[in-house]
């Protein structure tokens, strides 16, 4: 991004309110996503199989709830939606605090992840309503790279916090973040939705039935849009098949980090800063040259995604820490390439009516995928050990990788688009071949 691009961008009063929340709620999540993993993997000692559970417990609103909640975003006032989730989030991540055991640590954060079911296709669905076509991609860019930014500051700093204080500190400082996030989305309470369904409600019957059918309407027309979208659909597609085999090890790193060092808690917030210092590095790089074509964005992800969790399999008990470092850039490089990639895709080839719904169905996607692949990592391990199933599953992932760099012409088409939108969305939409996470 040019810094007149960037000076435009940031001159977008609604773009700036917006993207500090997401900025403190992405930062947040990450201190929360590191003490989590650390008070179940070292402090209570849990086996993979429940460690597993954790995101399946997560996933369920999303399968559940996913595509109605994008057909909300795109009938209700996108901010407000947001701030609700937010003041929610809060008081669900205090009772998380409290919570003795599995048994109640599930059901809860069960509940804080059916508010960002609707908070994901909300804030995507405004950025498109306040950022004109001409910087979408570099809206999509900052919100990519302040997402991975926070995945090397919030581990980072996580991992002090673990050192010097306790998980459950890490998790009142997510809880803080999210009020500042709903905070700064006061000014856009006002902001009206995009979509000409949201009008008041009738209160005689007949209205509320009326309303039903348009809502119920609404989410038909998301499913029929995606499968008219071809890009948008294949996008959907190869992703499910890669994160068949990225979710079964996701949630597991703490169970392998474990194995290699077990006495320090705080390697997985290093592990998992490497990560996000690669994404950081390359969606950086990306801005720059402003073309990739579809299928090395995504396939050449998935190659060094897979690599890396492979190389990591092969790391033998007290492996060095700047090894594991360096496999971890690896596989945040080729996340980097994959999300901006993806996160494109839906935003540019598909219509600002439908992002809501078409960033539900995704979600909703991705929830049914971590229903079964985290359960079936984590039986894995126990039967193989973690080194062996890291191996596995990285292989595949590569050769998933692989196999979309050679159909990429089958399957996205062999252009190599640029990644920012011309002037005339309709000829930029109609010139593009390829797919965003």
């Amino acid at each position: 991004m040019t810094p007149k691009e960037r000076s435009s961008l940031l001159s977008i009063r609604s773009f700036r309110h917006m993207f500090g929340a997401y900025a403190l709620a992405s930062f947040g999540d990450w201190f929360d996503a590191l003490a989590i993993q650390v008070l179940v993997a070292y402090r209570w000692g849990v086996d993979p199989v429940l460690l597993a559970l954790i995101p399946v417990t997560m996933a369920l609103p999303a399968v559940l709830l996913g595509s109605f909640a994008g057909t909300v975003a795109d009938r209700v006032r996108k901010a407000r939606l947001m701030m609700v989730c937010d003041l929610i989030t809060v008081v669900l991540t205090l009772c998380i605090l409290a919570a003795p055991n599995m048994a109640w640590l599930l059901p809860l954060l069960a509940l804080r992840a059916a508010c960002g079911v609707f908070h994901v296709p909300a804030q995507q669905a405004l950025t498109r309503q306040v950022v004109p076509p001409a910087l979408l991609f570099q809206a999509t860019s900052c919100n990519g790279l302040v997402n991975q930014s926070s995945k090397v500051a919030g581990p980072l700093l996580g991992a002090m916090t673990l050192t010097a204080l306790s998980p459950q500190a890490c998790i009142i400082l997510n809880a803080g973040a999210r009020l500042l996030s709903a905070v700064l989305l006061l000014p856009l309470r006002a902001l009206p939705a995009s979509h000409p369904a949201e009008e008041p409600l009738q209160r005689t019957d007949s209205g509320r039935g009326r309303a039903w059918d348009d809502f119920l309407q609404n989410w038909r027309e998301g499913w029929l849009y995606l499968f008219q979208a071809k890009k948008v659909l294949y996008t959907m597609m190869f992703g499910f098949v890669g994160l068949t085999a990225l979710l079964m090890i996701d949630y597991q790193f703490p169970t392998l980090l474990r194995a290699i060092d077990s006495a320090n808690e705080s390697l997985i917030g290093w592990l998992v800063s490497a990560i996000g210092a690669g994404a950081v590095a390359v969606i950086v790089v990306l801005n720059r040259l402003n073309r990739i074509g579809y299928g090395w964005g995504l396939g050449g992800g998935y190659v060094l995604i897979g690599t890396g969790i492979a190389l990591l399999g092969l790391c033998p008990p007290g492996s060095g820490v700047l090894l594991l470092l360096g496999l971890g850039a690896l596989i945040g490089i080729g996340n980097g390439m994959y999300m901006v990639t993806q996160n494109y895709i839906l935003q540019k080839e598909t219509s600002e009516q439908m992002i809501g719904r078409v960033f539900g169905i995704q979600n909703t996607i991705v929830s049914l995928v971590m229903l079964a692949a985290p359960l079936i990592g984590g039986v894995l391990i126990k039967l193989i050990q973690a080194g062996a199933a890291f191996m596995l599953i990285g292989a595949v992932t590569a050769l998933i990788g692989l196999a979309g760099i050679a159909f990429r012409s089958a399957i996205w088409g062999a252009s190599a688009p640029s990644l920012k939108p011309s002037r005339n969305p309709a000829t930029a939409a109609g010139k593009g071949t390829r797919k965003a996470l």
